[in-house]
């Protein structure tokens, strides 16, 4: 799921006065951890590679999952000690109302952008996109050639109504374990056949020669760099119930598509990776490939988007209609909720087609949040009195961090557009 699947989901597992549960196994738990950090981010990893370079773009995916690793042992450790299992409620035993609000706002957010980068990507994989001057085909495009009904506004709106409106309005969610061992599964395999393509083009000579550090041309090159942190901190940022076989499968997995994917397209790498397999293979075997591969993830996307929505869903109305009955048994306030929110993420995908914009406001804002300043803030504030000397130093050490990494991205983005108007 998201990485904030809701906020009033619980961190660590409730006790229960029935007969006991079956003890949930490591092979579950780190599928369904996996699942929620990779989601769409392992798209865009490879697009930081060309920006960072190979060397740096390492050093800061260990790093960022190392300090996610470190949050989540303050997150854990405050609701050990606590009254509360929830994010919100760590939160708000810190700092008040206040501070749940801030955690619900950060989850809306985040789920909302994530679901708006699903339906990019899934319009990417369908009919294509034209960014940085270059044109790249959808599927339905090469195909059936290029006609009105695969451009992407029709391709995505047929999508959202006859496969996403059915599947958002089930009330109920089940058990996501299959379904998660089946996404990360998706994911192995997106890293196997992108292995496979960049070895076989090693042999053939046909690979592009990485970048192993970045090129400052100028100043404006090197707060560029800042740029791609927002996105591996978004790739990061989970619903915090981990474990740290999930921390190292995932920053493997990143690793490895973005040497990988970086090694096959070089400086052409688009923010979604999924574009760049348009690219002629040049025999009937690769292009078959490169549809799997983004007929594939498309799928696992559409099937994920239902769960996120359901998500923002009971948020949203938690947080507007507080003192509501339930959502369920209020077909007009669940129909409201459900057509705004997909008719908004609609829009947003056609407007901006770029889901680099989206991780980087996401990854600077509402993500870098919940990954890093709450729980670095939770443990300075130390409510329970818990926090080590080494604790506080990691903690403020962390949001420091976070807020200037995140402030240069957001001016440098600003700048950005700012010269880009003028030019």
């Amino acid at each position: 799921m998201s990485p904030a699947a809701g906020v009033k989901a619980p961190l660590l597992p409730g006790s229960s006065k029935s007969a006991p549960a079956k003890p949930p196994s490591v092979s579950g738990a780190v599928f369904n951890v996996s699942t929620s950090i990779i989601g769409a981010g392992i798209m865009s990893i490879p697009a930081t590679l060309k920006v960072l370079g190979v060397v740096p773009a390492f050093v800061m995916i260990v790093v960022i999952a190392w300090l996610a690793d470190i949050s989540v042992e303050f997150l854990m450790r405050y609701t050990h000690a606590g009254d509360t299992t929830t994010y919100a409620g760590v939160m708000g035993e810190s700092f008040g109302r206040v501070g749940s609000i801030l955690v619900q706002i950060c989850v809306m957010i985040t789920n909302l952008g994530c679901l708006i980068i699903f339906l990019i990507i899934i319009g990417d994989v369908l009919s294509g996109n034209q960014l940085e001057g270059s044109v790249h085909l959808g599927v339905l495009q090469q195909w059936f050639g290029i006609h009105w009904w695969n451009t992407r506004a029709f391709a995505l709106l047929f999508t959202l109504i006859f496969v996403l409106l059915p599947l958002v309005v089930f009330k109920r969610v089940e058990s996501l374990r299959y379904s998660s061992a089946i996404s990360v599964f998706l994911a192995v395999v997106f890293v196997g056949i992108s292995s496979v393509m960049a070895i076989m083009a090693l042999l053939e000579g046909k690979t592009n020669s990485p970048r192993m550090v970045p090129e400052l041309d100028n100043k404006a090159a090197f707060f560029d760099l800042f740029t791609a942190v927002p996105v591996i901190v978004t790739a990061f940022t989970f619903h915090f119930n981990a474990v740290r076989i999930s921390m190292v499968l995932c920053a493997a997995i990143y690793f490895a598509i973005g040497l990988f994917g970086y090694l096959l397209f070089g400086d052409s790498i688009m923010a979604d990776i999924l574009v760049n397999f348009d690219q002629n293979s040049g025999s009937t075997i690769g292009s078959v490939l490169n549809d799997i591969v983004r007929l594939s993830y498309a799928l696992h996307l559409m099937l994920v988007f239902p769960l996120l929505n359901f998500s923002l869903r009971a948020n949203m109305d938690e947080f507007l209609f507080p003192n509501k009955t339930l959502l369920a048994k209020d077909n007009t306030r669940f129909w409201s909720l459900t057509l705004v929110i997909l008719a908004f993420c609609y829009l947003a995908a056609i407007a901006i087609p770029n889901i680099w914009y989206f991780f980087q406001f996401m990854g600077s804002t509402s993500a870098v949040s919940l990954a890093f300043i709450f729980p670095g803030a939770i443990a300075l504030r130390d409510a329970w009195g818990i926090s080590t000397a080494r604790d506080r130093i990691l903690a403020a050490v962390m949001i420091v961090l976070a807020v200037v990494t995140s402030t240069i991205a957001i001016s440098s983005n600003i700048y950005s557009l700012i010269t880009e108007n003028q030019s």
